[in-house]
């Protein structure tokens, strides 16, 4: 059931810390958070821009380098230092036509709640709080930043038939 309901995935939206990353925080000397992302998440996050899907990202989080990754994968749709992370998913869905019902959303705490009980296809990491495994139709076997995006963006581009690239470039995850 879950599989065959990715057919109709049009857009893919991610929390970052906890999803994208595994939700530790390094604070510098100079004041700024750093984080690590996965490499293949990146990867399969710059396939699924260039096979046409609408990839966002949508963080209470804020960072340059953040903003760097994701606009370095080609990912149009940053949002950085959100309160209400469903005023932004409904701009976003209104803006390209999307219905809720063919969105994927990944979040991994409670923040993430609202906006994974309006979309059609909330899922998390294994690692996610009870009460998001709880609303989460698909639970990664994989934990937050340790390829559980990969995971439902392969899924995704496969059950589409989109997942294989023909001229792959080592330097397209590195981004």
């Amino acid at each position: 059931m879950f599989l065959q309901r990715l057919k109709d995935v049009s857009a893919l939206v991610f929390d970052i810390d906890g999803v994208l990353t595994n939700g530790d925080i390094i604070a510098s000397d100079s004041g700024e958070f750093l984080r690590t992302f996965n490499i293949k998440d990146g990867y399969a996050l710059q396939l699924a821009v260039k096979r046409g899907l609408v990839v966002a990202v949508i963080s209470g989080g804020r960072g340059q380098a953040m903003q760097r990754r994701f606009e370095g994968l080609g990912i149009q749709e940053v949002f950085l230092g959100v309160s209400d992370k469903v005023q932004v998913l409904n701009a976003l869905l209104s803006r390209y036509g999307i219905s809720p019902e063919h969105v994927l959303y990944m979040g991994d705490d409670v923040p993430d709640l609202k906006v994974m009980q309006l979309v059609g296809l909330p899922v998390c990491p294994a690692d996610a709080v009870p009460e998001i495994k709880a609303v989460s139709i698909y639970v990664s076997p994989n934990e937050g930043g340790r390829m559980a995006a990969r995971d439902v963006i392969e899924k995704v581009l496969r059950i589409q038939e989109k997942w294989f690239d023909e001229n792959p470039s080592a330097a397209d995850s590195g981004k």
